[in-house]
């Protein structure tokens, strides 16, 4: 029999820590929270105060009788769920639990699941921070407060089945602001003027820039023409050389947000899937001889840029010693104003496990995130990049060109990673020595024809970055933002950016018409500051709830009486249902639109809505290939007479035959380039 119970939230954490503890120690899960408000009512008694009505989750009973169990055998109990809020409150429930146990019983909390870290922290256990827990009560009080009144009102006005929660409609309501600009964008003509010269046997580049020493706009192509006019030999002259060395720092330590932002860029990882991988990494790995299991990363939740003093001396350590001495960066960090720093930024538990010493242990996924937080964080620490930047002028007469060159003097943190980023940056090119006054010559000038761009749509790095920065949500809820919005059918990803669907623009509009507040960027930003002071002792949740609450219920009344009710109209869908023989028509549901017989309740026939793609089945040869949505919203295609064929495939086919084996091809996305091959041999084909 152990003496000591400890609760953790997964088998697998369990798992790690009982094995550094030893005998004496019991582990075991507690499978994340055992009790939550109902979900059948509100659960919140307005007139008591915003008392939460906390149920046993449904099905969780039989694991907490088996928790009792293991208690009574226990001398004391240990509560050593997640170091965070959610964790602090998932303590407070399960303390709750064993509320009539006569059993000390503390709170122990890992940044880290190393067997040095763990030991530590039952050394350090204390009691349950009953702020934090506050804090975690009012966000969830005041979530369900918002979806339990506003989700009713749409039901009634618009469509059942809907809902409305609060950061996901300010997440919403950023994708339909962008939507708008980019429905309102004008474009407007421009145009570009770029010179190629001559200097003994280099050439380079320059853009045009000034006409008489002023910027001059190249609008139409008369601009462009009367600059060429303006230019009569191809001779040039070079002037105002600058010379200057600049320095690049090295992006600061993972926080979850950037975490998310660059394992999509340069991983094509959603936020969902970066988050579940980073948990695996967190709670444990079997490295078998090298440790056994061992947590390889530290808490993935934070918000904070900063480092332990071990993790930092242990990393310059490796730099001096794998890179050199000149490698070996200061540190820094920047805290934002939104961070609560509760914990240190994402980091290796030991930069001394390289991605490389671990991989075999890893799976692909695993390995790839492994990577890229070890890279950030070793880069972190390493010195600036320096580079040599020369600009000069092109000019002739009253005309005057301008070019740019950067080369690279000392590389730094950019040996070992550069930080990926959806903005291109013009590329720098090495310049020619040369000395001002020295004549050069015109090989050409390469005039193009351009339109200003819309604000480019919302992928899930660029909305990640810009909850963060207004101050929208915490490092816990961006992922579960991102996948409800899409659950819920009120957005959905074409080509990795966000467009919103009809579905969604109707719930918006109706919100933002009767609950302004609720998708006011300011006011939610606001509300997550609040929830901090809450955290930090500074005020009382039940003050916060109050104070938001007596405005919110004047606006829910109001809806109720004033909103009118949407009508969502059926669309003919051009064709009669194969059951009954009466109109088939287009109606809209919670998950997209869909095809129904119009003799609805007499006949219960529907379709899914499928778009052909020109191309003949390969398998019957008498159906055509159209596009279908996997459970999990991924394209795939198949063959419209399914069932009675079941040809199904992840990649496009393109209607012709391999010319080396008579299968057929399909156009495979490789990144950003698409390439066509064979499905049965190795015949390919480059695409532009």
């Amino acid at each position: 029999m152990a003496d000591n119970l400890v609760i953790v939230e997964s088998p697998a954490k369990a798992k790690t820590i009982e094995k550094y503890l030893g005998k004496r120690y019991k582990v075991v899960a507690s499978m994340g929270h055992v009790r939550d408000l109902p979900r059948s009512q509100m659960g919140v008694d307005f007139e008591n105060d915003f008392e939460p009505k906390y149920i046993t989750i449904r099905g969780k009973g039989p694991l907490i009788q088996d928790l009792k169990k293991e208690a009574k055998k226990s001398k004391k109990i240990f509560l050593a769920s997640d170091p965070d809020r959610e964790g602090e409150a998932i303590a407070w429930h399960l303390a709750y639990v064993f509320k009539d146990m006569d059993k000390p019983l503390k709170r122990v909390v890992f940044n880290e699941i190393t067997k040095d870290k763990v030991k530590e922290s039952f050394k350090e256990s204390r009691e349950i921070n009953q702020d934090l827990v506050d804090a975690q009560q009012a966000r969830r009080i005041l979530d369900r407060v918002v979806g339990y009144n506003i989700s009713p009102v749409l039901w009634k006005k618009v469509k059942k089945g809907l809902s409305a929660g609060r950061v996901q409609s300010v997440a919403l309501r950023l994708i339909i602001d962008r939507e708008n600009e980019i429905r309102n964008f004008t474009p407007e003509e421009y145009w570009t003027l770029d010179g190629t010269f001559r200097y003994k046997k280099s050439t380079f580049k320059a853009k045009f820039l000034h006409y008489k020493d002023k910027p001059y706009k190249l609008k139409t192509k008369d601009d462009v023409d009367f600059i060429r006019q303006a230019l009569s030999t191809d001779d040039y002259v070079v002037q105002n050389i600058v010379k200057k060395e600049k320095q690049r720092k090295p992006a600061l330590p993972f926080t979850t947000s950037s975490l998310q932002q660059d394992a999509a860029r340069s991983l094509n990882y959603k936020a969902r899937k970066t988050m579940m991988v980073a948990q695996q990494l967190y709670e444990g790995i079997d490295l078998k001889k090298h440790g056994g299991i061992v947590g390889l990363i530290s808490y993935m939740r934070t918000d904070s840029t900063r480092l332990s003093d071990v993790a930092v001396n242990e990393a310059r350590n490796y730099i001096n010693d794998e890179y050199g001495k000149q490698y070996v960066g200061n540190v820094r960090e920047s805290k934002s104003s939104n961070a609560q720093d509760a914990h240190e930024a994402i980091r290796p538990t030991s930069i001394l496990r390289t991605p490389e010493q671990v991989k075999s242990y890893l799976s692909k996924d695993q390995y790839k995130l492994y990577r890229l937080i070890w890279l950030r964080t070793v880069a972190s620490l390493m010195s600036n990049a320096i580079f040599d930047t020369v600009r000069m002028d092109v000019v002739q007469d009253d005309v005057k060109f301008r070019a740019n060159g950067q080369t690279l003097k000392f590389d730094g943190f950019l040996k070992i990673y550069e930080e990926s980023t959806d903005d291109k940056e013009e590329e720098h090119r090495k310049l020619p020595i040369i000395e001002e006054g020295e004549m050069v010559k015109k090989q050409s000038l390469e005039e193009a024809q351009h339109f200003t761009q819309p604000p480019p749509r919302y992928t899930e790095a660029r909305l990640v970055k810009e909850m963060e920065e207004q101050g929208i949500g915490r490092p816990s809820t961006y992922a579960p933002t991102l996948d409800t919005i899409q659950k819920r059918y009120y957005t959905k990803l074409d080509q990795k950016k966000f467009h919103p669907t009809e579905l969604g623009e109707i719930v918006h509009e109706s919100v933002a018409q009767y609950f302004p507040e609720i998708i006011d960027i300011g006011f939610t930003a606001e509300m997550e500051k609040q929830l901090d002071q809450i955290a930090e002792g500074n005020v009382k949740w039940q003050v916060v709830l109050k104070d938001f609450y007596e405005e919110f219920k004047q606006h829910v009344d109001k809806a109720e009486l004033e909103m009118e009710k949407i009508e969502i109209k059926d669309e003919p869908a051009g064709e009669d249902c194969e059951k009954c023989g009466s109109e088939m028509v287009i109606k809209m549901g919670r998950y997209g639109k869909f095809m129904a017989c119009s003799n609805f309740p007499d006949c219960r026939n529907t379709k899914p809505i499928v778009k052909t793609i020109g191309v003949k089945c390969p398998k019957c040869q008498k159906g055509e290939v159209v596009e279908r949505k996997s459970k999990k919203n991924r394209l795939f295609y198949g063959c419209d007479q399914y069932p009675d064929c079941d040809f199904i495939t992840w990649d496009k086919p393109i209607g012709r035959d391999c010319p080396k084996c008579s299968e057929y091809l399909v156009l495979k996305k490789k990144g950003k380039k698409s390439q066509v091959q064979c499905v049965n041999c190795d015949y390919k084909e480059e695409q532009d």
